[in-house]
């Protein structure tokens, strides 16, 4: 009884107090209404909002009629590449695509590519693709093999390269390919151009840099198998992809750089916050083996430095017979269109495979920003930091965007 009185006293006293606290909070909403100003938005937010209302990089990037200007892609360090694109997916009622573009940098690089694909084979259960690329860079980065070159110790070399290559796919059950690589390349390594830096030729040995004084074709062919169920691969927000690529290098001139390498990677994405927000996690590897005294040359040994992996180190900064990484970003959207990102990346280049390990690792941090247009990275300005100083990167891609399977995704240049 002394209980319910208790309860009953307590809400007349609630009672009493509610027109009194409702009155105050009613005249706390009046007051701070009137102090509301309009929100002030920046220029630079203005214009950006301006490129996303007016889909300016949509429209850019969709061209006319199958033309339309091809940007970027080239190496890494390449600078400024731009030049034309014919692109058609609508061929043979669709069971066709036809690519083919001719770029050049502003560093007087050059690429030539032409790629024919039939993608609904088997009802949509394979693919066949068919590709040609030739490559023209006369200032590529070595700085020595092993982890403990020196940034001084930059040298450069001139490359260039013919391939040619089929592959095929089954596509059993949705994400999953599993398919094989064969293809040929012609390489012609030379003197670089950048008088800046001495050419590698100059200072380095056939001992200590393989293929530095004659250089050879190669007869590849390779399996690879993929798991990718993320939501959208040019800029996505949840789901993973896997990557294994076993492939065989044959010198068919020299006999000293026959090779095996395998490729692997693995792709997590973390969506938040109703997916605004983003945890983006990569680890690859690259490893290469030769039997007896064969080994891979120096120009298709993995390297790491640039713009996708180690970003706080230059261009192709380490190089040897095996590499490591990994990448870690929080991405998060300022708004529809723009997202900003902190990263950090670690890894390392090794000679022995039994030095795969989180040993000894180099690393970088940093910020960036990513423009979408059409739920895809578009542009990518980044800025990575390292013991060694800061670069900044602009790209026109994702930083996890995956390479095509064959000799593409095996070497450094593409």
């Amino acid at each position: 009884m002394r209980y319910c009185l208790l309860a009953v006293l307590f809400l007349r006293v609630v009672a009493g107090q509610s027109p009194s606290r409702s009155a105050e909070i009613e005249s706390a909403r009046e007051e701070k209404a009137k102090s509301l100003k309009p929100e002030v938005v920046s220029k630079t937010e203005n214009r950006l909002l301006r490129i996303k209302d007016d889909k300016i990089l949509e429209r850019f990037s969709a061209g006319f009629n199958g033309w339309r200007a091809k940007i970027g892609n080239m190496v890494v360090g390449g600078g400024f590449a731009i030049g034309p694109e014919y692109h058609r997916e609508d061929l043979w009622g669709g069971r066709l695509t036809l690519r083919s573009a001719a770029q050049v940098s502003t560093r007087g690089y050059y690429k030539f590519d032409n790629q024919w694909t039939l993608p609904k084979l088997a009802r949509e259960k394979a693919y066949l693709n068919f590709y040609t690329v030739h490559h023209n860079y006369n200032s590529i980065n070595y700085y020595g093999p092993g982890p403990d070159s020196t940034k001084g110790g930059r040298a450069n070399y001139r490359l260039e390269d013919t391939s040619t290559e089929a592959t095929g796919a089954l596509v059993p059950a949705k994400g999953l390919k599993l398919g094989g690589t064969v293809g040929y390349s012609w390489i012609n390594v030379g003197p670089g151009r950048d008088r800046r830096f001495i050419s590698a030729d100059r200072i380095f040995t056939p001992a200590q840099v393989p293929g530095i004084d004659q250089q050879t074709n190669f007869f590849r062919y390779g399996l690879f198998a993929q798991h990718d169920t993320r939501d959208n691969p040019g800029g996505p927000k949840e789901g993973h992809n896997f990557l294994f690529q076993y492939t065989w290098f044959d010198d068919r001139k020299l006999a000293r750089h026959s090779f095996r390498r395998i490729d692997a990677e693995i792709q997590q994405m973390v969506p938040l916050f109703n997916r605004t927000r983003v945890l983006a996690f990569r680890a690859k590897t690259a490893l290469t083996d030769g039997d007896g005294n064969q080994v891979a040359p120096f120009y298709l040994q993995p390297v790491l430095g640039g713009s996708d992996d180690l970003r706080g180190f230059r261009p192709f900064r380490f190089s040897d017979r095996n590499m490591f990484v990994m990448n870690g970003e929080y991405r998060w959207e300022i708004f529809s269109g723009l997202d900003g990102a902190v990263f950090a990346d670690a890894g390392k280049v090794f000679a022995r495979r039994g030095q795969l390990n989180f040993a000894n690792l180099e690393s970088a941090v940093g910020f960036g920003l990513r423009f979408n247009a059409r739920n895809t990275t578009s542009i990518r300005i980044d800025v990575g930091f390292s013991h060694e100083g800061f670069q900044v990167w602009f790209k026109f891609s994702d930083v996890f965007a995956q390479r095509p399977f064959g000799a593409a995704l095996t070497q450094p240049v593409f």
